[in-house]
């Protein structure tokens, strides 16, 4: 059941930024993978790295009771996309006062990719990928602030590998690609990544994790502005999402937005495909 995750799904912190402190609240609806967003942390996120090369411990000895059951885990495009749908966060899942945003969802056909001049396109899904759904909030302006627009997104992926890989790549996104172009008039910079396996840098929540951040800018909004995100792995599912600020928006508040819709996402992919206990 999504509940029974409500303790425990905390994420470790580092004084850098990257993995950000706090402990995701209710259950789950979820989110896709955004065309305007890449996953991001602090302002002065560090130097990409990956803690998982290290020995991974074994998620029954450390406590992570997700057992996938293979007769729930979907095989078709239809069934994919019924999951991505379920699990992707709506807008009471980032916290009071958000709404959606127009379009609300992605293309399920569409993903993003970042190309090799650093700027994300949207392309067909590879053979690899069921679905992808992407769902799109927001807080409004108000009282003087800028909005914290927000983004959700669930891919399904054939297998644990496709999945594996996806958040592997996304680790040397950042890596090859610290500056990238969101779309037109958005941009983010000095972006950094860190990965952890379960049981590694305080990951206590899903089979892998990653976060990361930079700084935001756009036409619009004007910058620096807080740019964070967090990507998570349960069996063959990813998701992610992504927080950007703008005047007057605190750190903490992208940032608690992004854990709670985040622990929604990963509560409620183990109910949707969790062997029964």
């Amino acid at each position: 059941m999504v509940s029974r995750r409500r303790v425990r799904l905390c994420v470790g912190v580092l004084s850098a930024g990257l993995l950000l402190a706090g402990c995701s609240g209710g259950g789950g609806d979820g989110a896709a993978k955004p065309a305007d967003a890449k996953p991001g942390s602090s302002p002065q996120a560090a130097a990409s790295g990956d803690t998982r090369s290290g020995p991974t411990p074994s998620p029954s000895a450390t406590g992570l009771d997700f057992t996938p059951d293979p007769g729930r885990a979907p095989k078709t495009r239809a069934e994919a996309l019924r999951l991505a749908r379920a699990v992707a966060a709506t807008p009471a899942r980032w916290g009071p006062g958000f709404v959606r945003r127009t379009p609300y969802e992605s293309d399920p056909g569409l993903r993003p990719v970042l190309d090799a001049d650093c700027v994300w396109q949207l392309k067909p899904l590879p053979a690899t990928v069921l679905a992808t759904l992407t769902r799109y909030s927001e807080l409004p302006a108000e009282d003087g602030k800028g909005p914290i627009r927000v983004a959700a997104v669930v891919t399904v992926h054939r297998t644990v590998k496709d999945a594996d890989w996806e958040m592997a790549g996304t680790l040397e996104e950042a890596l090859r690609c610290p500056d990238q172009q969101l779309r037109q008039g958005e941009r983010i910079t000095g972006l950094g990544s860190l990965g952890a396996s379960f049981g590694l840098m305080n990951n206590l929540s899903a089979e892998d994790m990653l976060t990361e951040g930079g700084k935001y800018y756009s036409d619009e909004l004007g910058g620096p502005h807080h740019y964070y995100s967090s990507q998570s792995r349960m069996g063959q599912v990813t998701v992610a999402s992504f927080g950007k600020g703008s005047k007057g928006r605190s750190t903490d508040e992208v940032d608690t937005a992004l854990l709670q819709a985040a622990g929604a996402m990963v509560s409620r992919v183990e109910s949707e495909l969790g062997a029964s206990q």
